[in-house]
């Protein structure tokens, strides 16, 4: 039995329910979404809130503490005593949400010593998941929903496993919807000179993270600023299903829990890269 498969059930468990608080806001098109803006001039939103109330409430069963965007910030001097944390975006593209184009999701993740070792992304307008743990597996399940109460077992069972998507020509590269900058246009353009031809996919939030987990895209470079909640999960579920995410460097991988949130440019990279 996988070490991780009980803290994998009850992250499931809080993303799909975020993710149907996060539908019934984005269904009603008379629905007050409420937009805020928050210190750093990003949007929050009355969906942002839902999700981060539910998830909170859910991993509270738990004995790890959580550390998510919409959540109080514990100050360094304590955090640096948890050698195991939840990392949660409660609703990883905001702008996407408020733009309703679908692409955003839920990320939960479970971090040990600095280390993603289990991810849940969760996109609710297409009722996919994408789940891992460092021991399992990385494994996409298509049609979940709120409605559905299947054990951890049956999601498995159920689910594809990482990378599973279609060989294709040339080098995909995943780019944001919303920072297709000059460093990231350099960057494609020195893998244009390498000689393969090569096809751009934009989209916003983790849903990058996991094109390059499936295999449907073969790079994702970002040169644009992240923090930890964006990507923790997402690292976790690009390991299991054998891809690297590193510094720009491609030597150094990420870590978290820093004492700065903040994340370097990274660049993720499938096996065929």
């Amino acid at each position: 039995m996988n070490e991780y498969l009980n803290y994998l059930y009850v992250a499931i468990r809080a993303a799909i329910d975020a993710g149907s608080a996060i539908m019934a806001i984005y269904d009603n098109p008379e629905e007050d979404i409420a937009v805020e803006l928050k210190a750093d001039n990003s949007p929050l939103t009355k969906a942002d809130k839902q999700a981060h109330k539910i998830i909170s409430i859910i991993l509270s069963a738990t004995p790890f503490p959580v550390l998510s965007e919409e959540g109080e910030i514990v100050p360094f001097a304590e955090r640096s005593s948890w050698k195991t944390l939840w990392i949660v975006d409660p609703l990883d593209g905001t702008k996407e949400f408020i733009k309703r184009n679908g692409e955003f999701t839920v990320n939960i993740a479970l971090v040990e010593g600095g280390i993603p070792v289990l991810g849940v992304i969760y996109i609710p307008v297409y009722k996919e998941l994408y789940f891992a743990t460092k021991s399992l597996g990385a494994y996409k399940l298509n049609g979940i929903s709120g409605i559905i109460q299947p054990s951890v077992n049956d999601i498995i069972a159920k689910a594809i496993r990482l990378p599973n998507a279609s060989a294709h020509q040339g080098i995909v590269v995943a780019v944001s919807r919303s920072y297709l900058n000059e460093e990231t246009m350099a960057y494609i353009d020195d893998l244009r000179r390498q000689g393969q031809p090569v096809t751009l996919i934009s989209s916003g939030s983790s849903m990058k993270i996991c094109f390059v987990a499936e295999g449907s895209a073969d790079i994702y470079p970002r040169f644009a600023p992240t923090m930890e909640w964006d990507t923790a999960a997402g690292h976790a579920i690009a390991c299991a299903a054998g891809c690297q995410i590193y510094h720009t460097d491609e030597k150094t991988p990420l870590s978290y829990n820093k004492e700065d949130l903040h994340n370097p440019w990274f660049i993720v990279k499938s096996q065929k890269a």
